[in-house]
């Protein structure tokens, strides 16, 4: 069946007179208003003054008569009927709630003033304060082509290998780069952030001790953003935290004690460099492991922790070309030894075939290991940081060895030579001998006021760490010119009554050395793979990147209907702000005084996101939606602890519930009991009460997707959450799918007390091809004491829980797009996004019921924002599998929707308000020409075993064949031209199928792309098992 195309139309606008009793007087007030769906704009204003690029019709995909047409084909007159339908009416909130009274609307330049405003407020300063966070330079042509592009931020997580082969090789090149910079053998395609990724480490320590071990033993020097997070997370794992001097540790006290592994920093926070292959020695004598923090481009010059003794080694890759962003989004780096390879945390690439016989990436575990493995999963990590880490894989591509090599002894050669000069001053340096980019310095040893030294600083527009009342540290980077060393040495001079310096009086180092010992300079080679030796011109790195970026479908393709990703349009409009300095530069641990725009931001979202979730409170930390997850349930147990209620350490989860649900439940130390569901899919809210009562003196939390992820509203949501109120539970709802209920409903009124957001789903930051993501919490007023901390910069509650992530406000720089999203939509505009989610997928319900069958609908026949379509029948009449569909459907131009989840036998559909009827119908056309070719393998036209879906996708390599070698019962032109727009709009898939059936375990990889092939299986320890160890 052909799709239909033509002209859009754009009704004209309709502009009435307001009050001015009601103008605000900087900004036009606008709203979008609603008659059949569509859209009409008002203004305060007089005609001829109202804005014209609002954000709203940017963003949704329908106009009015688009919307008219569907509510049409659904049987309805008017928006209202239809979600009179849709939503239960028990739970809607009235449109004055969220409207443009509560969030006025902002238009695109309106946006962007408000933008430069707050962005006067952050002070932009040279920042040297280190900690982990360094200013990165990122090269312009990996600026331009991959951090702005859109081809690249606008991907979903690899599931789908064909059309995905680009971010696939870049991460790759990723994990690559880490374990030839770290000397270990295995790593994964990154993580959340430095203090997570330790926090992983530990876990993992406990978990090889068999669980017996629950001592983790950190070294002091560990920056202390990570030791705040360990502190953390060790308590749902009744794991113990010790910190002290890690060199103190001696072979029999080792043997005695508990401990599971020890983690040093590698250089430390204060910039020493030690010597830690004798301890490394005593941790494995006594059946520990020993975990390492390190920095990439110090292992430059270092002797890599993988030569002398670590067993996991993690970090930030940060300053391989990514803002600091006022901390974030960074990529985390993680390896192991060989030995630990299949308890390792997070993703991982490697290299197999497609059924050519042709060399294609492809991730280990096909879908997220937390949806297979729920309560027994050993992480609940979901989302990486992929494009931050395609970033600095990228850097390393365009840098190479000898590059890297340069930058790095540039750093060391700066660090040494202010030594030098602040030693000529009197200052003494108390790191140590041994250092690469960080000196701390007692200001005291030469009779000097550290405040004096702060206010130089300051004066000259630059910012030094705060250690104590003695020392100030220096930390140096790539960003650093000759004039700011000048500048840096005279702060000191100053301070001292010393004459300033000029560039002319520095000495040149002629020799850069580590140390006295050689036993800490690295003599190995790294990065000696050709990826890494090939594009170092602008020219081949720009040909190189857009090579891989043809490879992979994304937005600028075609939608992404992937069921519960919500795979919304990330507007330009809201990413532009995002790379200005005044943004981008700032270091997390500046003074707040100079982060004002920051905070201004930050206390508008969060202002916003309690206005549209009903609670009264916020933290935006958590930097992923599993985060979010792990950081609402500890505060839940938390709760509990304050009254008393130690033993409340059960939580009801919903079998429908997201994988993660079970997995960070059990992170926070809450042993999880299943709720059945009923056969229409609703929750069984006799089972809940029966389970509530059972464990009613031990009930901690119910966990609740809402709409379920079967794609309904169920109508007994506040009648669940009574129920676990009535017991003493608190109900935690998730908001993977808030993006069905923004200013309809609400989480504070359907019943919970807790819920987290998806930012890069709801609130349109981009998915990035598998990270970054944002998951803050609000919660209800009786929770907020204990939102979560920061040892650093002051945030959370009276009594928090204590830190989840290593920055305070997480990843802080793309709360902007989120900030930008909601105030360029206003509150109307969330309204009818909502809406238009709403009725996109029931159009596509209503045009598919008759082909496929749809799972489940509510008693008026209406689904949510998404659509479970079965294709079970499919597999007992033809053998066609939901993968087979789902291959085919690449053929057709389409990234396929969510597959063989909640339910294996179904494809999780959501269209998101972003897509037009035109891409609607074609993506409905698409789906309906492969039911017909399923039908033809059905009643035996086709072959099941050599047919267009069996061998989909049909990349140029196939259609390339030879007439002796195409030996398929169907016409080239019928493989990859199936209906006529693909003739002027085709993506091609870059590659055959590659063997993704889920119930494979073994996938055999080649970790770098040019290692030997050898199998990965799952072995994962049970985290059920370690709840209950």
């Amino acid at each position: 069946m052909a799709a239909t195309f033509g002209l859009r139309s754009r009704l004209p606008l309709t502009i009435r007179h307001l009050s001015s009793a009601n103008a605000t007087p900087a900004l036009l007030r606008r709203s979008v208003e609603s008659s059949a769906g569509g859209r009409r704009y008002t203004s305060n204003a007089a005609d001829f003054f109202a804005p014209l690029d609002v954000f709203s019709d940017r963003h949704i995909g329908p106009n009015r008569e688009e919307a008219s047409v569907m509510l049409s084909k659904l049987g309805y007159s008017c928006m209202e009927d239809f979600v009179l339908d849709t939503v239960p009416p028990t739970i809607r909130v009235t449109s004055h709630d969220i409207s443009d009274d509560t969030i006025p609307p902002l238009s695109e330049r309106e946006l962007f003033h408000r933008a430069k405003i707050l962005g006067k407020g952050n002070k932009v300063m040279r920042s040297y304060i280190g900690m982990g966070y360094h200013n990165a330079v990122v090269p312009p042509v990996i600026l331009r082509n991959v951090f702005e592009n859109p081809a690249w931020y606008t991907q979903y997580t690899p599931y789908q290998p064909e059309i995905a082969q680009g971010r696939l090789e870049s991460l790759v090149n990723f994990q690559t780069m880490v374990m030839s910079l770290t000397g270990m053998h295995i790593a994964n395609a990154s993580l959340l952030d430095e203090a997570t990724a330790a926090a992983e480490g530990m876990v993992m320590s406990f978990i090889a001790s068999n669980f017996k071990k629950r001592t983790f033993f950190v070294d002091g020097a560990v920056a202390p953003q990570t030791i705040a997070v360990l502190r953390t997370r060790c308590k749902g794992f009744g794991v113990n935290l010790r910190v002290g001097d890690a060199s103190s540790l001696v072979k029999e006290d080792m043997q005695k004690s508990d401990i599971s592994g020890v983690l040093v920093q590698y250089p430390d926070v204060d910039g020493s460099v030690r010597d830690f292959s004798e301890l490394s020695h005593i941790v494995h004598s006594a059946g520990a492991l020993m975990v390492v923090a390190t920095d990439l481009l110090a292992l430059a010059l270092l002797k890599p922790p993988g030569e002398w003794g670590a067993d996991i080694v993690l970090g930030s890759s940060a300053r391989f070309g990514v803002p600091v962003g006022y901390g974030g989004p960074h990529a985390a780096f993680f390896a192991t030894t060989e030995k630990l390879k299949r308890k390792m945390p997070g993703r991982l690439v490697g290299r197999s075939k497609d059924i050519m016989g042709i060399p294609a990436y492809r991730l280990a575990l096909q879908t997220r290991e937390q949806h297979i493995r729920r309560e027994k999963a050993t992480s609940n990590i979901c989302t990486s940081q992929a494009l931050l880490a395609n970033m600095a894989a990228m850097y390393a591509v365009y840098h190479g060895a000898s590059g890297i090599k340069r930058i790095a002894g540039r750093v060391h050669g700066f660090t040494q030579l202010l030594k030098q000069m602040v030693e000529k001053c009197g200052y003494e340096i108390t790191n140590g001998a041994a250092f690469f980019d960080t000196l701390t310095i007692d200001i005291g040893s030469a009779g000097q006021d550290v405040e004096s030294i702060h206010r130089i600083a300051m004066d000259m527009g630059i910012n030094l760490r705060r250690v104590d009342e003695r020392r100030v540290g220096v930390t140096l980077d790539e960003s650093v010119a000759s004039s700011d060393l000048v500048d840096l040495v005279n702060i000191f001079a100053l301070a001292s009554g010393a004459s300033p310096v000029t560039l002319s009086a520095l000495p040149t180092q002629e020799k850069m050395s580590l140390s006295s010992s050689s036993a800490l300079i690295r003599t190995s080679e790294y990065l000696q793979y050709p990826v890494f030796n090939t594009h170092h011109s602008e020219t081949e790195m720009l040909r190189y990147l857009h090579h891989l970026q043809a490879k992979d479908l994304s937005l600028v393709h075609a939608m992404i209907p992937l069921g519960s990703c919500t795979m919304k349009l990330n507007s330009t409009s809201s990413m532009i702000p995002l790379t200005w300095p005044e943004f981008s530069t700032i270091h997390p641990f500046v003074p707040v005084e100079q982060a004002k725009g920051y905070a201004q931001i930050v206390e508008e979202l969060e202002a916003d996101l309690c206005k549209i979730t009903g609670f009264q409170a916020c933290s935006l930390q958590p930097n992923s939606g599993a985060a979010g997850e792990y950081a609402g349930l500890t505060i839940i147990r938390a709760y509990h602890e304050s009254r008393g209620d130690t033993h409340r350490d059960v939580c009801l989860i919903p079998v429908s519930a997201h994988g993660t649900n079970p997995a960070s439940a059990v992170m926070a130390g809450l042993k999880v009991v299943a709720v059945k569901t009923r056969l229409d899919g609703t929750l069984d809210v006799e089972d809940l009460k029966s389970k509530a009562e059972r464990y009613s003196e031990n009930l901690a939390a119910f966990m609740i997707t809402y709409p379920s992820t079967y794609g309904v509203f169920e109508e007994g949501v506040q009648e669940a959450c009574k129920i676990i109120h009535s017991y003493g539970g608190q109900v935690y709802l998730d908001g993977a799918n808030l993006n069905a209920q923004i200013g309809l409903t609400n989480p504070a009124t359907c019943g919970g007390d807790v819920c987290h957001m998806n930012l890069h789903k709801t609130f349109a930051i981009p998915h990035g091809g598998g990270g970054p993501g944002v998951g803050p919490i609000c919660v209800a007023k009786h929770l907020a004491p204990f939102l979560t901390s920061h040892p650093v910069v002051p945030t959370g509650g009276s009594t928090p829980i204590g830190a989840v992530a290593a920055a305070p406000w997480g990843s802080a720089s793309i709360l902007l797009i989120s900030w930008a999203y909601i105030k360029m939509l206003g509150g109307r505009g969330l309204s009818e996004s909502t809406k238009l989610a709403l009725l996109n997928a029931n159009y596509i319900a209503h045009r598919l019921t008759e082909y496929y069958s749809l799972r489940y609908k509510n008693d008026n026949k209406r689904v949510a924002h998404e659509l479970l379509i079965d294709l079970a029948e499919f597999d007992r009449k033809a053998g066609l599998k939901v993968t087979d569909f789902a291959k085919r459907l690449q053929d057709y131009g389409f990234h396929p929707p969510t597959c063989s989840w909640p339910i294996s036998t179904c494809m999780l559909i959501e269209p998101t308000e972003s897509e037009s009827l035109e891409e609607l119908d074609r993506f409905c056309d698409a789906m309906i020409a492969i039911r017909q070719e399923a039908e033809d393998i059905i009643s035996g036209r086709q072959p099941k075993d050599n047919n267009l879906l069996k061998n989909a996708p049909h990349p140029v390599s196939v259609i390339a064949l030879s007439d002796a070698e195409w030996n398929r019962p169907y016409s080239r032109e019928t493989a990859v031209y199936p209906l006529p727009y693909l003739r002027e709009r085709k993506f091609w898939p870059s590659i055959s199928r590659v063997d993704d059936d889920l119930n494979l375990v073994v996938c055999a990889c080649t970790l770098s792309g040019w290692l030997a092939d050898f199998p990965l299986q799952c072995e994962c320890s049970s985290v059920e098992d370690l709840a209950q160890a």
